[in-house]
């Protein structure tokens, strides 16, 4: 069965684009205007590059993104995703086909992007280049190869894309593995810890939830039990970072009312109401104790 890879990229590019551009350039904020948003020309791309008719062929993701800059001018971003895991050998004279097409169609600056998604972590070409008789042509692009990341340095970004590129390289992960329940049980220890970090960093909700359908779907299991696993183990890691969402809140709520302050100056009384405010609200009498320090034994008496 064909995977739907294509598709999960081509959403995901477009619903973190601005996360994408400030990965790839650290100084993109002083280069685009993100406010104007961006414009996604997927019909003017197939104009100028009509899709392959056989399905069988290595697939290549491609975006036409049209982006402002703090000049404010426009300009032109392409991005070539090879999702297919298979390197086209003819892969840099198509990114050189894209670029003078769409340089002779519309005329505007273009800055290029390949991510390569294969297993291997093997250097790909980053230009074209032809010479004869004196007269030669050399067209570079940017590379981007996801097997060769290192996951510290991802884990510790803050920003959504290294999120995307952990997801990437946890599909990759247990393809030599045989055995389909062990290679299961490889994906969802993967697969739940990349959930643990998205529900601890500061992103938008719906960034989040972007990202977590993006884990869902492209990094598969085949065993439904394993599925079914994985399903419940969310919805536990979800209840628990909302829980502590609202612990946190209860807590800069208290420090900002002076209460914590009051423990320590020994006003006990707001202590104790600022306790049974907390018991109200249905938090474990253990994290009552941690930032009240009052006893749990108290506490329950309250």
């Amino acid at each position: 069965m064909r995977r739907n890879d294509d598709i999960l990229w081509k959403g995901i590019l477009e619903d973190v684009f601005d996360d994408f551009l400030r990965f790839l350039n650290p100084d993109a904020d002083e280069v685009f205007d993100f406010e104007k948003g961006f414009e996604f020309l997927d019909k003017e791309l197939e104009q100028v590059f009509p899709p392959e008719d056989d399905a069988y062929s290595p697939k290549v993701i491609d975006k036409l993104v049209k982006v402002f800059t703090k000049s404010g001018k426009e300009e032109w971003i392409l991005v070539h995703v090879e999702v297919q895991g298979q390197y086209q050998k003819d892969f840099s004279r198509r990114m050189f086909t894209y670029f003078y097409r769409i340089l002779d169609k519309y005329q505007k600056p273009i800055v290029a992007y390949a991510i390569f998604t294969e297993e291997s972590t093997k250097n790909r070409a980053d230009h074209f280049a032809i010479n004869f008789m004196g007269t030669s042509l050399r067209y570079t692009f940017n590379t981007y190869k996801i097997a060769g990341q290192n996951d510290d340095e991802l884990l510790a970004s803050d920003n959504p894309f290294a999120w995307v590129v952990l997801t990437a390289k946890a599909a990759l992960a247990g393809k030599k593995i045989k055995d389909s329940l062990e290679r299961d049980e490889l994906l969802l220890g993967l697969k739940l810890k990349l959930v643990k970090v998205l529900l601890t960093r500061q992103i938008p909700k719906g960034k989040i939830r972007t990202l977590m359908n993006f884990l869902k779907y492209y990094v598969r299991f085949e065993n439904r039990d394993i599925n079914a696993k994985f399903e419940q183990e969310v919805e536990i890691l979800k209840e628990r970072s909302a829980t502590m969402g609202i612990e946190e809140l209860l807590l800069d709520r208290a420090k900002q009312e002076g209460k914590l302050e009051g423990k320590l100056e020994g006003k006990l009384e707001q202590t104790i109401a600022m306790a049974i405010e907390l018991k109200k609200e249905g938090l474990s009498l253990e994290f009552i104790a941690k930032i009240t320090q009052l006893s749990v034994e108290v506490i329950e008496k309250l």
